[in-house]
């Protein structure tokens, strides 16, 4: 009788902690979906020359809170970036990138910020983006 009351308490530990395990994974999976949701990825263009932009563009974007990655390619003058868009949206990027000195297709970049950049960065305003 005893083996049997044991036995029968085993088995419902067991069903209980499936079914927490169950919930937990449904649970799990739920946000996961919601987290892929928020995420947008947006590219466009920023004008600069050199590997020492690159550093400085990419930088000025990241600290944009939500911003999970963002890679600025020399040779295209463009930018991918992928963010939450429940904490940031596009014309708060652009603006944080052009603080930094460097023009996007949509903000023009902070002139002080610009003349303090290294000689190899200081770029044709005119030149194309995006490309």
């Amino acid at each position: 009788m005893n083996k049997l009351i044991l036995s029968v308490t085993i088995l419902a530990a067991i069903g209980l902690t499936s079914c927490k395990n169950e919930a937990k994974q449904e649970t799990e999976s739920k946000t996961e979906v919601a987290s892929k949701m928020d995420t947008a990825d947006l590219s466009f263009g920023v004008r600069g020359n050199c590997s020492m932009c690159k550093k400085t563009i990419e930088k000025a974007a990241n600290a944009v809170e939500g911003v999970s990655s963002a890679t600025w390619d020399v040779d295209k003058k463009k930018i991918d970036v992928s963010f939450d868009d429940t904490k940031t949206d596009e014309m708060t990027i652009h603006k944080a990138i052009a603080t930094s000195g460097y023009d996007t297709d949509k903000a023009s970049g902070n002139l002080n910020a610009y003349e303090s950049l290294p000689g190899c960065c200081k770029y044709d305003h005119d030149m194309k983006m995006n490309q």
